[in-house]
């Protein structure tokens, strides 16, 4: 088994230090393990992690996983299950089909995963096991025939149809026709699907207190309406689940996600077992711009941003960050040039599919103009749609897991793409696909789930790059300093969060540090060349904008490829890092920062394939040559048309998380808790700062809450619409006291601020533990909801946030 990344192995202490904040950023070069109580609620049995960090370490992983329970991979001859790929993800070597669908061919990971998820398809479960098991009472009719025979590439036509055409209709049949033959039970069958795939996740994961694996339970929602695409992961935290999968032929609403959301409602979050999900949109490049459809109210759009905290944006089926056309010259909704990487060359699967010209091409199949589009709506409705953190995966469909190396990609649909001519001839616009990364405190489920929820997360193309991103105040934190991360996270939020005007007019720091993958001895990483921050904002009329800082690193580094050996030319950077200032700032305008980190050039896959065949995409007679290689290798030679995206070289990546900003945000808090002496003798006091006043004269009208958490609810008050009383004609408003409050009030300032001030009675706040971990503390007035998450020190009986004015 190959061991996981070890950066503390790789990169010099005092980087290590700053880049994952071991032994809680203090001065020492050593790193350390400390204990702590978990920042996040424990809602399993399981021996805590002996490697576990405070200021929390990033682990690799894939949420999309796809094995022989899916229609679509078992047509392209994926005979492999789910406990297979988890074999895979932890180091295994596992059999994978040939052109002939045996398992002759043997894969294993360069480096394991730290975490994976297998989503197989839940529409078809059970017709899938019906159809591949020997002696059920449909095993020989034709549907089921159709299903197993060999087919090559470019021959499925008729399975696809029969078995995956139905699911892309707005009223897709609840099962297909043959469920209806005594002795066969679909549903049954789909149960039992269900349940080895819960069993494969349960064996795969690591509860001792090693914590070398994390599998979650997953599933893939899959509406395809005629080809549009509108697919959904959903990821559980625990192995508490619902009962079944629900697929879109139970909830299918004509492809938008309101029947996932209610199922995954009433099944799990709702249901009283202990069930906790979130659900991953991906693939919008090919939904024809119906994956981020316009929100019909604020709850709607608090409902999306609710279930829907995290979006794919990279995976086999291309990048969906942005796009840009190089031929044209021109994008859609940017002048990025770096949006051509690995963009499919159309906006949907529908079967009569033409390329969109660049003018026509649907805005919001890319995610960067949902989240500028979602801070409109947030403008207008008071609820962002689209606050989505980024993630990626594989999307492989032959339960290789983390595949994702250019040099060594086996393909990603079973027997479809097992052969170098197959992987030219059909799939060379693919990619291998990308990575997830989330920042947590230890790997375990609860741990790693809750870094998906509160998106600190990032994502990669494929390669394993350590980035840290952080947005604030940023008081004292510098490039170099041991302290880095400890500083980000008392004076700022990590890649995920939100923050309000923390420096008054002036703009907000942001700090990024990234270090290379260091890769393996056979296959080292390719140096850094630049990081960039590309920011999105919302003007006073409503239109939106966005722009590119290139701020470190070098774009005129003169770092390449020998196209005779794809060999790296040039040197990049080892790690860069900067603290930044965004030049244009106004605080009066809602926008969203990311970072996004670019690689040297290296080959792309489909260049180290076709040379290996003897075909140069680099060589004037390509055309030559791929004729005496065979047909199968005419597409190594790139066409005028195919380098609107595609090129024999690459830039691998990485993009945070965006860091929000809100106007009406959190812009400071002073206070804490003060702990008693006695039981029940604890107090908080809290002076809240929000930076543009959420609300206009007349405060009694919108309800109040005010809550602070961190694994468990240390606090809440909610005041009722009505509550508030005006103080004579000023604007302060306060509300009468109650047993657990003294004060409570909030003062709209004359600048255009807020200030929100509380004082408890004496208290029960032991669920406030007395160690420096991170705080949340939530502010709702209306519909606007502000969050503010620090970590919060410890000492001389008080807990509370690092502030210049903490005397509250």
């Amino acid at each position: 088994m190959v061991p996981r990344l070890d950066c503390r192995a790789v990169f010099a202490a005092a980087l290590l230090s700053a880049l994952i904040g071991c032994g809680g950023g203090s001065d020492s070069s050593a790193p350390t393990t400390q204990a702590f109580p978990a920042p996040w609620q424990r809602t399993e049995v399981r021996e805590p992690c002996d490697d576990a960090e405070l200021l929390r370490q990033p682990f690799f992983g894939d949420l999309h996983v796809h094995t022989r329970a899916s229609a679509d991979a078992y047509i392209y001859g994926t005979r492999v299950g789910p406990r297979d790929a988890y074999a895979f993800a932890r180091g295994d070597e596992i059999a994978v089909s040939d052109e002939n669908e045996e398992p002759t061919r043997r894969a294993r990971l360069d480096r394991r995963l730290d975490f994976t998820a297998v989503t197989d398809h839940s529409e078809w479960f059970g017709e899938v096991q019906v159809c591949t098991t020997p002696g059920t009472p449909v095993y020989d009719e034709a549907i089921c025939q159709i299903l197993r025979v060999l087919d090559p590439p470019g021959e499925q036509f008729m399975a696809t149809v029969q078995w995956l055409f139905p699911a892309g209709i707005a009223n897709p049949p609840r099962s297909l026709p043959f469920c209806e033959t005594p002795g066969v039970d679909c549903d049954a069958a789909a149960v039992s699907v269900w349940q080895e795939m819960q069993a494969a996740a349960e064996e795969a994961y690591d509860r001792t207190a090693a914590c070398t694996f994390t599998s979650f339970i997953a599933y893939e929602h899959t509406p395809s309406l005629l080809g549009r695409h509108q697919h959904r992961n959903v990821i559980f935290r625990n192995e508490h689940v619902p009962p079944f999968a629900a697929s879109q032929l139970e909830t299918a609403s004509g492809g938008v996600p309101q029947g996932l959301w209610t199922a995954i409602e009433n099944d799990c979050l709702n249901a009283g077992t202990g069930c906790d999900a979130v659900i991953i949109p991906h693939n919008s490049n090919l939904s024809s711009g119906l994956q981020f459809f316009t929100p019909k109210n604020a709850a709607e759009a608090q409902r999306r941003q609710d279930r829907e905290p995290l979006v794919e944006l990279h995976q086999q089926k291309g990048n969906s960050e942005c796009r840009f056309d190089r031929l044209a010259g021109r994008g859609v909704g940017t002048e990025d040039e770096l949006c051509s990487f690995e963009q499919v060359n159309r906006a949907d699967d529908t079967p009569n599919r033409v390329p969109p010209p660049i003018d026509r091409y649907p805005a919001r199949n890319m995610v960067r103009n949902a989240l500028k589009d979602g801070l409109a709506f947030e403008q207008t409705l008071g609820a962002n749609p689209f606050r989505f953190g980024f993630v990626g995966s594989t999307d492989t469909h032959d339960a290789l897991a983390g595949n994702t190396e250019e040099t060594l990609w086996e393909g990603g649909e079973g027997a479809n793409d097992s052969t170098a001519a197959r992987q030219i001839s059909g799939a060379r616009d693919s990619n291998p696909g990308g990575l997830a990364v989330v920042w947590a405190e230890e790997n375990s489920r609860d741990a790693i789930f809750s870094a998906l929820r509160r998106r600190e997360t990032y994502a990669t193309s494929g390669t394993r790059p350590v980035v840290r991103f952080f947005a604030g105040d940023l008081t004292d934190v510098s490039c170099g300093a041991a302290d880095f991360v400890k500083r980000g996270y008392q004076t700022g939020t990590p890649m995920g969060g939100e923050l309000g005007a923390v420096r008054g007019d002036a703009s907000p720091r942001f700090a990024v540090l990234a270090a290379k993958d260091p890769g393996t001895r056979d296959n080292p990483g390719a140096d850094l060349q630049r990081v960039q921050i590309i920011k999105g904002w919302v003007d006073a009329a409503g239109e939106t904008h966005e722009r590119v800082f290139d701020v470190a690193g070098d774009p005129n580094n003169g770092a390449g490829v020998d196209p005779a050996t794809c060999a790296t030319v040039g040197r990049g950077a080892r790690e860069l890092c900067t603290v930044w200032e965004d030049p244009d700032f106004d605080r009066t305008e809602r926008a969203f920062y990311y970072a996004r980190v670019l690689e040297n050039p290296v080959c792309r896959w489909s260049t180290v394939v076709c040379k290996a065949a003897g075909v140069d995409p680099f060589a004037p007679d390509c055309a030559a040559q791929a004729s005496a290689a065979g047909t199968a290798f005419t597409d190594c030679c790139l066409t005028q048309d195919d380098e609107a995206f595609l090129s024999p070289t690459v830039q691998e990546r990485a993009w945070t998380s965006p860091v929000w900003y809100k106007p009406e945000a959190i812009s400071d808090i002073a206070g804490g808790v003060e702990y008693g002496s006695n039981p029940g003798s604890d107090r908080l006091a809290l002076r809240v700062r929000l930076g543009q006043s959420p609300i206009e004269d007349g405060a009694q009208a919108f309800d109040l809450m005010v809550a602070v958490n961190d694994d468990d609810e240390i606090f809440r008050v909610a005041i009722p619409a009505g509550t508030l009383v005006q103080e004579g004609s000023t604007p302060r408003f306060t509300a009468p006291a109650t047993d657990d409050v003294e004060n409570l009030a909030i003062e709209l300032l004359p600048n255009g601020e807020a200030l929100l001030t509380l004082q408890t009675a004496d208290l029960d706040l032991s669920a406030a533990d007395d160690v420096d971990h991170m705080v949340e503390v939530a502010v709702s007035v209306g519909s606007r909801r502000a969050t503010h998450v620090r970590l919060w020190q410890a000492g001389g009986g008080h807990l509370r946030p690092l502030s210049d004015d903490n005397d509250a």
